[in-house]
This record gives C-alpha cells, structure tokens and sequence, in this order.
C-alpha cells in the first residue's frame, strides 16, 4: 500500500492544528493510504509545539521536528520535506486556508495524469484589493526577470512523488524562492484550479511581502544586474553624445557658460561608468556570493519521531 507524507509547518498555529489534522487524517484514509504527519515547528512564539507534541502522543503516525528559531517559511518547509518518508509527499500549510481535502483530489489527479507534481492554483485571487493588486504586481514583476515563469496565483499545496522531493532536497541555496525552485526541478507537473480560503489575517505584512519579492528575484535572476549595467552604459552613450555637441558648440557656435556644461557631463559621464562598473563586477560577486557561504540552511533542535 502507498504511503503520503504530510508535511506542514507551524507558525502562530496552534488555533489551527487540531482541526487540520482531523480533516487531513480522515481524508487520507478515503483515499485508502498509509500516512505520516511532519509538523515542523518554525520557532513559533505560541504554544503551536505543545499542540503538536500532543497530537503526537495520542498519534504514533506523527513526528514533530522542532528548530532552534525562526528561519521562514521556505527553509522551515525544506526541513520538513527532508524528513518525509513516504511514497508521496504532500506539502500544505496548516492554517486551513487551503483545504486538507485538497489530498484526495490531488492523489486521484495525480493517478490520472502520472504527473510528478499536482499543485494548486486559486481561480480567483483571495484578500483585500490591495492584496489581489500586489499579488498581480509580484507575479508580472518575478516572471518578467525570471528564467522559468511560475504559474499566478499558486499555492503551497501540492502533491509530490518522492523521486521529485528527493531531487527538490538537493538545492542547497540559503537564500531561494520555493515557487522557482519548485519550477527550477522540472518532471511532469500539473496544476489544479482550487479555491482559497481567507482567514482574515496574515504573517505576512506589506514589509514582508515586499522583501520576498525583492528575495525571490535577486536569488533565482541575475538580470536586474545585466540591466545596470545596460542602464551604466546607456548613460554613458548619452553623455558621449553630449560631449560631442558640446565640443562642436563651443568650436564652432557660440559659446555656453564656462565651467556649468562641462561639470554636468562630467558628473554624467563618471556617473554612468560607475554604475557599468557596479553592474558588471555585480554580475561576477553576485556568482561568487551565492556559492561561498556555507551555513546551515536550519538548525533542528530537537526531532520527536513517530512513535
């Protein structure tokens, strides 16, 4: 019999994770699997750990794996799946704004298809305006830079063999965006229109949001780099060009104020080498940062096994 692993990490969670592995547990056993659950503790300031542990103690099918701190989301989320053992994982946050249900649909999917990876997309993008018209801006701006275009408006849950998992695991960066990497694996997979629940609050504030943009760009593209130094050496052409009037002016027509036109373009000009020269040794430090930091993309605490 296949077994799915269950994979899902805690943040302010505790309100949450009762009834999230109720739900789960009793959809895992309509499809007709075995099953695991790996709650991993993300340095949760409530009691999300005690919870867990005692689900634990009443379930022999879960395993609980504390860190020392927060880390965030996507490194808390890596730390779990590298402890999943079963046939599948699935992976989905716990705060029941997608549907533990979601499962069975994706098992089924999943069958059908002999897809790698079933994964959800909202139909219609949930939260406030503000929260719809930053999402629209996030996805239009990473796609633009990225290599691989993510799907909009993706969740987290998903539905993944293990011999994609064990492949996924093997990006080692401390800093990536999930999203792309999920994409960045490659196999077969497909995505399934769902709807998203909204609970009315978020972890995630307008700082927050904009830093993760600013992470999932800087760490899966290079071309924000390329254009400075495109941008570098575009100011510097204009400002070639300008020389060049100037001179033919002042040689040749009349003559401007002295001191004023040569101190602009100069300023310009420099300007526009510095920035080419940023953008370009960018390009190079850039490659070098991502490859020679070494640290732990977690720390674990402690792991409390299934029993």
């Amino acid at each position: 019999m296949k077994k799915i692993s269950v994979v899902t990490t805690m943040y302010y969670s505790a309100a949450y994770l009762q009834e999230f592995f109720h739900r789960t547990k009793a959809s895992l056993e309509s499809v007709g699997v075995q099953y695991e659950f790996v709650f991993v503790n993300d340095g949760s300031p409530d009691n999300s750990l005690d919870v867990a542990l005692a689900l634990r103690g009443e379930n022999p099918c879960v395993s609980v794996v504390e860190l020392s701190r927060n880390f965030g989301h996507h490194k808390a989320i890596m730390a779990g799946l590298r402890e999943a053992k079963g046939d599948y994982i699935f992976l989905i946050d716990c705060d029941l704004e997608e549907q533990p249900e979601l499962v069975g649909e994706f098992y089924q999917q999943m069958l059908k298809t002999e897809s790698d990876v079933v994964f959800g997309v909202q139909k219609d993008r949930k939260g406030k305006w503000s929260e719809r018209i930053f999402g629209s801006v996030f996805y239009k701006v990473f796609n633009h830079f990225a290599e691989r275009p993510i799907p909009e408006n993706i969740i987290m849950a998903r539905l993944m063999t293990k011999n994609y998992v064990d492949q996924l695991i093997q990006y080692d960066e401390k800093e990536f965006f999930l999203g792309a990497t999920f994409m960045e694996v490659g196999f077969r997979q497909e995505s399934v229109f769902v709807n998203k629940l909204d609970k009315g609050s978020s972890t995630y504030n307008l700082s927050r949001k904009v830093a993760l943009m600013v992470n999932a760009i800087t760490s899966t593209s290079n071309k924000p780099l390329i254009y400075v130094f495109y941008f570098g050496a575009f100011i510097s052409f204009i400002s070639f060009i300008f020389i060049c009037i100037l001179l033919v002016r002042h040689f040749f027509f009349t003559r401007m104020l002295s001191g004023w036109p040569s101190l602009i373009v100069s300023i310009w000009f420099l300007s526009g080498l510095i920035i080419l020269c940023i953008g370009l040794l960018g390009i190079y430090m850039s490659k070098i940062y991502a490859e020679t930091k070494h640290r732990p993309t977690v720390i674990v605490r402690k792991k409390y096994d299934a029993r």
